[in-house]
């Protein structure tokens, strides 16, 4: 900026205004004026000279001829008299001279202060004049004097934005390309020079011409607004740079895209194809397409394609072509354009082959699936039934006819529900709307149904990504009831180790402590948190080391436990520090584990040892304890090898719903639970007789209920030998009082005795019928030789008033009985 506080283009322009006719005028006269105040002067001085001397008027000049003529007058004079009349005259020649000068530059200066006054009033109106011409229409001046980084700014700022600083962050008011173009072509103006011209649109939506140039060694950058047929044309030009770009972008695609696209004249001649239809038709590029008018189709297709393009009409098909010598299916598709049609054809060969494929694995999948035995029901998004496997309509029961009809889903639970087969529920309305929210869900949701006979149904419902459920029926009434009776089998197998006298631990394969009875800890001074942390067997002979000494038997013991080959059960006795002797016995479980027994026999042996000849009886009695503890040992064992493995692949997450192979399965697990049952459960009652401890719990027995549980418990072992079991009783039977538990132990132990002295391939009968005032049972067998029978299975059970022995192998019968029954 100038002095005057504008451009110096402006500032240029207004001294410019000097050139002006009434200036020039201004500027000859003061000059007449300087040269004729100079003339005035040479005047005075002659005033002063003598008159002879004439002037010579017609050429300007004064004549000093008559000079001389003065000098000479004066010579009488002499040489300093006249010197100092001379320097006297020049002196004040020269005062009246400079006097003349100084009054006549006075007048000089003033004329110039009026005149250079003048100009600057004059100055000041061009530069308004120019202010309000610069400001008449909407634009924005920036300018940068030289070695400057901040411009100065004209104009109003809210063209562009709302603060004065914010002009030249074109990010805030121009979109990204088009800022990082202003700020690009600014820098390249301000550093070189380069004049730049373009038009913007602003993120208002206006649009302003930018325009930056060099002037006056200043950078100039002007941004107006347009409007009107520049505005218009600034809008066309946009529009028409969008045109170009999405046309380019068009093009490009067309061109890389691997489908053939072709367009055609009016004519039906082909004007464009890209890259792909020149693949297609096995030439070198598109430009031969068209010189030799290629077809891709063959002529039945290129028929169908130029009567679409004739009648102007879009054409959508499937058509054959031939394609690297292959033959090929193409979805093409046509439409009509300003001048002709344009198409494309996309590979469908592979869609196809794909779809029957997906045929062929969608019947794979349906005969797979009707071999389940778990209800499969699938429902499309309208809510109907779309497939359903026979394990479907075999558990619900219903007709092939009625679901061949793709019933609702609706319509399916209201059929259930008349024919009882649903749960109970207060509000069924809701329970089926609650149970629609599989519908909108997005995983999979478990049900458990009981229903009203006794089953209990496990339902599954998993959204499909298309719309629609699918359901999974799974009866898992045998299974629960399977893992009632486990559970039940382990609480009472943990009683009966709780409460066995003999210390019993079980290390797993991997030497730590799995199980543990109250006795072992007792025996060895183990706290109850230290076997809580399932301590390894060397923790535990450390722990122990003061009480054995580290006893070769405990060493044998320890060496069972880890060792990986060679698991040979193992018997020992120990005498511990304190005088007491206890046996240990080891025995390798099926699972990698071991069994580890510990009797305190201390007073047998103290016993034995004062009393060895006189005791002959209990050393007996001691061997025929230790021969029945390892007996049940041995019998427990093989049932429980086959809870952990049968429960163990009916867990399996792998094995998935039951097949006919794991049905077989659970059935060996519930014949082994019972028979391990029963084991059990004489084991305790002989503890509880030899104890006499024996309890009755007397109670109304059902009869035939009661012989079909007996019965139930052997099935394992008819299935074994091949043996039919028949049961007669009369339905009109009843019941009697007694202890039920106890009657069905010994009638199982008849017809176990029965089963185990029959040969295979034959019957055993087990019957019961009212006698006036008893219940007779009997279980009739035929055994390897004729007329020989083993305990009390074979023969028929008479009252107690006829036989007194026969009476003690049923001790549980109420005191009215006569053996097993009573009124």
């Amino acid at each position: 900026m100038g002095q005057a506080g504008m451009p110096d283009a402006i500032r240029i322009t207004v001294e410019s205004f000097g050139a002006h006719p009434q200036h020039k005028a201004r500027v000859r006269a003061s000059i007449v004026r300087c040269g004729s105040g100079f003339r005035a002067a040479i005047a005075a001085i002659s005033v002063l000279l003598p008159r002879d001397g004439v002037c010579a008027a017609a050429s300007g000049r004064y004549e000093l001829a008559g000079f001389d003529a003065y000098m000479a007058a004066l010579a009488w004079p002499d040489r300093d008299d006249i010197a100092a009349v001379a320097l006297t005259l020049g002196i004040l020649c020269f005062a009246i001279l400079s006097a003349i000068l100084f009054l006549r530059t006075r007048r000089h200066l003033a004329a110039v202060e009026a005149a250079a006054r003048d100009e600057a009033v004059a100055s000041k109106a061009a530069l308004d004049r120019a202010y309000a011409l610069l400001l008449s229409e909407p634009q924005i001046l920036l300018a940068w004097p030289p070695a400057a980084d901040e411009p100065e700014i004209i104009g109003d700022p809210g063209l562009v934005t709302a603060a004065p600083a914010g002009v030249l962050e074109f990010g805030a008011w121009l979109e990204a390309d088009a800022a990082h173009d202003m700020e690009d072509s600014v820098d390249a103006l301000r550093a070189r020079g380069v004049s730049f011209a373009k038009t913007v649109s602003t993120l208002a939506g206006r649009i302003v011409e930018a325009k930056g140039q060099v002037i006056g060694g200043r950078a100039i950058l002007r941004l107006r607004e347009v409007s009107g047929i520049k505005s218009e044309l600034a809008e066309l030009a946009r529009r028409h740079q969008k045109h170009v770009e999405d046309t380019a972008a068009l093009g490009a695609l067309v061109a890389a895209v691997v489908a053939p696209v072709w367009a055609r004249d009016e004519a039906g001649k082909l004007t464009f194809a890209n890259e792909a239809y020149a693949r297609a038709v096995e030439v070198k590029d598109s430009s031969e397409v068209i010189e030799c008018g290629i077809e891709l189709f063959e002529h039945g297709g290129r028929s169908e394609l130029l009567r679409a393009h004739e009648a102007a009409a879009p054409y959508c098909g499937r058509l054959a072509a031939v394609v690297a010598g292959e033959r090929r299916s193409f979805d093409v598709m046509t439409v009509p354009a300003g001048r002709g049609s344009a198409g494309i054809a996309v590979e469908a060969t592979e869609a196809e082959l794909m779809r029957a494929e997906l045929k062929r694995m969608m019947e794979a999948h349906r005969r797979t699936l009707d071999q389940l035995a778990t209800g499969v029901a699938i429902f499309g998004s309208d809510r109907r039934l779309s497939f359903y496997n026979a394990a479907y309509r075999s558990l619900w029961d219903l007709d092939a006819g009625f679901l061949d009809q793709g019933p609702t889903d609706s319509a399916v639970l209201d059929r259930l529900r008349a024919a009882r087969k649903l749960p109970d529920e207060q509000d069924f309305r809701q329970w089926k709307s609650a149970l629609y929210d599989a519908y909108r869900a997005v995983e999979a949701k478990e049900h458990m149904w009981h229903l009203p006979h006794g089953r209990t149904m496990r339902v599954v419902t998993t959204p499909n990504p298309e719309g629609g459920v699918i359901y999974l029926f799974d009866d898992v009434t045998e299974r629960l009831d399977l893992e009632r009776r486990y559970d039940a089998l382990i609480r009472v197998q943990g009683e009966t180790l709780d409460n066995l006298t003999e210390a019993v631990a079980v290390f797993g394969s991997d030497g730590r402590l799995r199980l543990s009875n109250p006795a072992f800890a007792r025996m060895w001074r183990l706290s109850p948190d230290m076997l809580a942390g399932r301590p390894h067997i060397e923790s535990v002979s450390e722990r122990t080391r003061p009480l054995h000494d580290d006893h070769p038997v405990w060493q044998r013991l320890r060496a069972t436990v880890t060792a990986i080959d060679n698991r040979e059960p193992t018997l020992g006795r120990l005498e511990r520090r304190q005088g007491s002797v206890v046996d240990c016995a080891t025995m390798p479980l099926p699972d990698g584990a071991t069994l580890v027994t510990f009797q305190d026999v201390t007073d047998t042996v103290n016993v034995e040892r004062a009393l060895r000849e006189r005791n002959e009886s209990l050393k007996a009695e001691d061997k025929l304890k230790t021969d029945f503890v390892h007996h049940v040992s041995y019998e427990l064992r093989s049932p429980l090898t086959n809870i952990i493995g049968f429960a163990d692949f009916l867990g399996d997450p792998v094995t998935g719903p039951l097949t006919d192979k794991q049905r077989e399965y659970l059935s060996y697990i519930i014949a082994s639970t019972n028979a391990l049952l029963a084991i059990i459960n004489n084991i305790l009652d002989l503890a509880s007789i030899d104890a006499g401890a024996m309890t009755l719990n007397l109670g109304s027995v059902d009869i035939r209920r009661t012989m079909e549980a007996a019965a139930e418990g052997v099935q394992d072992r008819l299935v074994k030998s091949g043996i039919t079991l028949e049961l007669h009783a009369p339905p009109e039977i009843g019941t009697f009082i007694a202890d039920e538990r106890r009657v069905r132990q010994s009638l199982f132990n008849l017809l176990a005795n029965a089963v185990g002295f029959s040969p295979a391939g034959e019957t055993v009968t087990f019957a019961a019928h009212r006698r006036r005032d008893a219940i007779a049972f009997s279980v009739t067998d035929r055994p390897p030789t004729s007329k020989t029978r083993c305990s009390i299975g074979s023969r028929r059970i008479h009252s107690a008033r006829t036989t007194a022995a026969r009476a003690s192998d049923f001790p549980w019968c109420a005191r009215s009985c006569s053996c097993t029954a009573a009124r």
